[in-house]
Parts: C-alpha cells; structure tokens; sequence
C-alpha cells in the first residue's frame, strides 16, 4: 500500500488526542471516522473539532472553505463496524491502559478490512503486546502523536517486533501527508524516545526533593534558567499532568527495573488527587497565580545530577538500538520544546564528567538509577554520542559540507564561510536551502577549527532576494504548509542567533524579504554601496513569515521596522546603516575583505566570552531578569577560564591575547 491509497482513516477514541489526530487528519484531505463508545463521548469530540478549525479559520491558517470543508470529512460514529468497515489506516487513541487497548484491537479484528494497517497512539506501552492481539502484528505499528496534535509537530513512529519496514514507511509518509515530522523508533522500547527522557527527568527532580536536598523552586529555577529548557521539571509535570507521568515511570519500572522506581513524592500527589493544572493543584496552586518559578535559584550540583542522568537514558537508547544520536536530539527539540537535543547537550557537558557524577551517585547512595550504562562509557571513551568511532565528528573535515544550494568555505583565520549558491536564481531562498543551511549552521557550531561564521551571497547581484516564491508555490497554497514552512525558516534562521560564535552577515547587492530576515539573525551586518534592503511582503498581502515581524524590531526599534514592512519600500545602505541595521557600509570592491576582516577580527576573540555574551542577550529579549540571571552566572563562569588569565596578562604587558576558548 502507498500512502495515495489511503483514502480513509479511522480514529478510535474521541477525547483529546483522539479529536486532534482525527482534526489533523481531516485537514490533510482525507475521510475521516471518527468513533467513540457513546453518542456523547464522540459528539463532544467532533465539538471540539468544529471549534478549533474555526479558530484556524479566524486566524487565517485555513480559510473558512477549508475548514469547513475539512470538517465535511470528519464522521462522528458510534458503531465500530461502521467506524472500520472500509478504513485503510486505523489510529487507536483510547485511554492509556493495555487491557482497554487490548479489547480494541480484537473487536478491531473482526470488522477492519484485511489489508488496513493498525497503529496505536500510545505514549510508552508495548507495540509488540499489542500487536499480538492481532492476526496482523506485520502490519501493526506504533504512531505517537503529541498534545495538541494541531499544534505539535512530532510523531514518533515505532516498529514493533513483527512490523515491517514497508509499513513503517507507509505510517512516516502520512504523517507527512498530515504536515507533521515523522522520527522513527527502531525498536520497542517503554517511553519510545521522548518520554525515556523526559520522564526519568521529572522523576530525578522529584528525587531531589525527596532527598531534603533541593526545594521545588530551586530545581525548576535549575531546570528552566540554568539549562535553558522551555519549563521547569515540576512545571511541566503540572502541565501534563502528574498522573500521566507517573502511570508512564509506574510501565517502565515494571518492564525495565529498580532504575525507574517513582519517587514517592509523585505517588503522594497521584493518591492526593493534585494531579497538577487539570485539577487546579499540583507541585503549584493554579487557583492563586500558578507556578512563579525563580530567575536564581538554581544550583550547579542539581545541573548537573539532571545532565547525568539524562545522558544516561541517552546512552541506553543508542545502545539498544532504539534510536541513534540524530534522532533522539531532533524528536526532543520537536516534541519538547528543547533549545538543544539530550545528546548534544550532554556532548557540551562533557561525557567524561558525567560518567563521573553518575559513579559518585551511586556510591554515595547506592541507587540502581545511576548504574552507568555501557554505551554512556563507550561514547565518553570516544570523545561524545557525535565523536564516536561509528559516525564522523561533526564539523570534522571538508567532507561534511557537501551541499547543491549552499556552500562551506574555511577561507582561514578561523573563519567559516557559508555562501548561498544560487546565484542564476538571486540566491533566493527555498526549502531545501533552508534545510541545508539548517545542517552547514550546526556543523560550524561543531567544527573546533571555527571561530566565526561570514554568511554571504553568490554572485554580484544579490545576498539573497528572499524566499523562492516560485518553488514554494509547488505546495498549492496549502495554509498548513505554509505554517510549517514558517517555522522552518524561523528555526533554520535562529540557528545562527543561537550558534554559539560571532555571524558576520556580508551583503552585497539585493537583501530582500527572506534574505533580509536572514541577514537580521547575523550579529553584525557589512554591506557594500549597491545593496539594498527591504520587507516588500506587504506588497503581496503576506507578512514577513521568518522571523522578521520579531527580530527586526530588536535591531532598529519598533518603528522603523514598523516603517520597513508596513511600507514595503526598498532602503539604500545608507538609510539602512543610519536606522542602525548595517554597522558599516564600505566601497563595491572593499566589500570583500572588509566583511572577511571583520569576521576574522571576532575569531580571534575570547570565544567562551562571546558564546554567553550571545546567549544572555536573547535570553533577554523576552525576559530581562532571565537575561540577567545568565550575564551573572556566565561571568561567575569566566573567572576560572584559562582565556581570562590570557586577557588580563595581555591587557598587563600590553600585548594582544591569544584566546583559545579553554
């Protein structure tokens, strides 16, 4: 079966996901069954649909056609044969509870047609069990979406024992069919991807409230303002519900040992009835303000029990071939909300003082949990989960960088060229730039040889004349589409906000629409006589959709960058330069080597510096006090650097200092 041939889906189970899947669904074009067992139950969901599809609709994410249209597809249906009877695909959504799931799937037997494909909503129970059930374990699988479906871009697609490879496929291709990003698990595990790691996470926190150590405030202030996660542990526990959480960790204790015994702190709230933000009260009371977690509270030694014991469940997932380093990162970052994948971060931390943390664990306390694992070992032994001996290090060698839109140059001094390739179309911007520039941003992130980043155009005509309208027209208007395709270009261009080096923007020539939202994203921007800059998708009826009606305000103030999109006019360099977006405006043949000089002038600088420099003033964008609370910890951090000794010793012989980011 190809994904073409899927023409109706059959969701089973209104409530919640239920409801968002079928929505998703109904969106993406297909007939849409959706089944509940009471009038009720199912009325309530297909509500629910209706609601939130004119919501999309006052939003304009879908025109009042298409949601009406999308909720034409959409059955509400009580009867299971009914539901089934001519169903390709059939998405189980019931209540997390392997018995109910189970008589599901063997009423579903009876009725489904015999080619359909079986795929359960499951957040950690066994594909495997439950496919058994069955007399198509072969065509069962696991397809984990992510509350609200709507919204969320994640689904997590997981083989079973017995599932084929071809089914799996078929299930990664309608989910892209329904918008969403597919990650495929490889083998079943309890937790999948996401939920391994965030649950031992949240149970980890509440064993270090537990212990008498911590507070609640002090982990979520760790948690949320240390590490930089979206929310504190706790916060997050409340937000889901601390029951569901719980009900996950009770599975994986079951199925995977003593490592994962709850924390009786979350039992005591699962039998108080506080199961967090759905009741009113959990680790927080949301009847008087919800939780106000703290900007610095936070301590290092709770960092870094929390990294530990992440890294671990990492390791336990690329050891047993669940999922591989790549994977793991990208399901977090998108089902999570994490700024940085587990792996990643845990590479930064370095494995080798993780290791170590986790053996004076589980010395000083004797708990299972911290039993270091084996692949945790390995990987620390090979220099990190992207340095091992099975894949190349990231940023390692010329070969890396291999790219049809875009091109990675070392032209010396540190510095890391990305040119953008597309010189015959103005260079402007098309999906596939954006994912290969997304890939060429992390590996100079990653390469050791890099100390800054010159982002510029090919050609003489343009840095880039903004997003390529004509290939983007390929997705036929589809406002899904487009909601995922400013996202994209958002993420892609906050990569090099976030990359933790100084990017020198050099424009020269047309710096249009997405090329101009781009350019706002580098640190500091050179530009030669001829350029000309301006945000003309007014002209069009559209807004800038990457990023630009947020970041460019930061630069030149409200209103200019009010002035800028609203007018939709073109802006000399000049006018550009005096409204504070260009720092130097130089000669045609000086532009060259006045935007290599400067990007080669901030390589030499004290790299560690500028990597929380960077990173204290987006946080503080959006929060001065979180901004604050970084600036203060990076500069408690920088005074046991090598590199502030090299400054000051310099600075005291009146001599240049040699920073080599140690």
């Amino acid at each position: 079966m190809d994904v073409d041939d899927i023409n109706t889906v059959a969701v089973l189970g209104a409530g919640n996901m239920g409801h968002g899947i079928a929505e998703v669904a109904a969106i993406a074009g297909f007939e849409v069954n959706l089944r509940d067992i009471k009038e009720e139950f199912v009325q309530n969901g297909y509500d629910q649909i209706e609601w939130s599809l004119g919501k999309l609709a006052e939003k304009d994410q879908l025109s009042d056609e298409e949601a009406d249209a999308a909720l034409d597809r959409v059955t509400p249906i009580v009867d299971f044969e009914e539901a089934v009877s001519d169903a390709d695909f059939v998405v189980e959504a019931v209540p997390e509870k392997m018995e109910i799931k189970k008589d599901v799937y063997s009423e579903l037997e009876e009725y489904a047609p015999d080619e359909a494909v079986f795929a359960t909503n499951t957040s950690s129970l066994s594909i495997t069990e439950l496919s058994e059930v069955t007399e198509r374990p072969e065509r069962f699988c696991g397809m984990h979406f992510f509350n609200p479906p709507v919204r969320m871009q994640l689904v997590e697609v997981i083989s079973g024992a017995h599932t084929d490879d071809e089914v799996l496929d078929l299930t990664e291709d309608l989910a892209e069919e329904m918008g969403k990003t597919p990650v495929r698990v490889r083998k079943d595990s309890p937790g999948f991807i996401v939920n391994r790691v965030l649950v031992p996470l949240m149970n980890e926190a509440a064993w270090l409230v537990e212990s008498g150590e911590y507070t609640v405030a002090q982990v979520d202030s760790a948690t949320k303002f240390d590490m930089g996660l979206p929310m504190g542990s706790f916060e997050l526990a409340d937000q889901v519900g601390i029951d569901v959480g719980y009900h996950v960790l009770e599975y994986m204790h079951e199925v995977l040992g003593e490592a994962y015994e709850p924390c009786p702190v979350l039992a005591e709230k699962v039998e108080a009835e506080t199961l967090g933000k759905k009741t009113g009260e959990g680790f927080y009371d949301y009847e008087n303000g919800g939780a106000d977690i703290p900007t610095d509270a936070g301590e290092e030694g709770i960092v870094r029990r929390l990294r530990a014991v992440m890294a671990n469940e990492v390791a336990k997932l690329i050891g047993n071939d669940v999922a591989d380093a790549d994977a793991i990162d990208e399901a977090v970052m998108l089902g999570a909300g994490f700024p940085d994948g587990p792996a990643k971060m845990a590479d930064d931390a370095g494995l080798d003082s993780l290791v170590e943390e986790l053996d004076d664990l589980r010395e000083d306390t004797g708990a299972v949990r911290y039993e270091v694992a084996d692949y945790l070992r390995e990987a620390a032994e090979e220099g990190g989960f992207y340095g091992g001996a099975d894949g190349d290090e990231a940023g390692s060698g010329e070969d890396t960088y291999d790219y049809d839109n875009v091109r990675v140059e070392k032209p010396g001094e540190m510095v890391g060229k990305v040119v953008l390739d597309r010189p015959h179309r103005m260079n402007t911007i098309s999906e596939e730039l954006l994912d290969e520039l997304a890939d060429a941003v992390d590996a100079l992130a990653d390469d050791e040889e890099v100390r800054a980043v010159l982002l510029v155009g090919e050609g003489e005509k343009a840095f880039s004349a903004g997003a390529d309208v004509q290939s983007m027209a390929a997705g036929g208007g589809d406002p899904l589409h487009a909601v995922e395709l400013s996202k994209k270009g958002q993420e892609t261009f906050g990569k090099f906000e976030a990359c933790p080096m100084p990017v020198v923007a050099g424009i020269d020539g047309y710096c249009l629409g997405g090329g101009m939202e781009l350019a706002t994203c580098a640190d500091m921007r050179v530009a030669s006589e001829r350029s000309e800059f301006g945000q003309p998708e007014h002209d069009l009826g559209l807004l800038p959709g990457w990023g630009g009606t947020q970041r460019l305000k930061h630069i030149v103030g409200e209103g200019r960058a009010k002035e800028i999109i609203f007018t939709a006019d073109r802006f000399e360099a000049e006018t550009m330069e005096a409204y504070d977006f260009v720092n130097e405006v130089v000669a045609v043949d000086e532009f060259e080597d006045a935007a290599f000089e400067l990007a080669a002038d901030l390589a030499a600088g004290p790299p560690i510096a500028q990597k929380y420099t960077k990173r204290a003033m987006l946080a503080g964008r959006t929060d001065t006090d979180a901004g604050l609370e970084v600036e203060s910890q990076a500069f408690g951090h920088l005074m046991n650097t090598d590199d502030l000794m090299e400054g000051v010793t310099a600075f005291m012989g009146d001599g240049e200092p040699e920073f080599e980011g140690k």
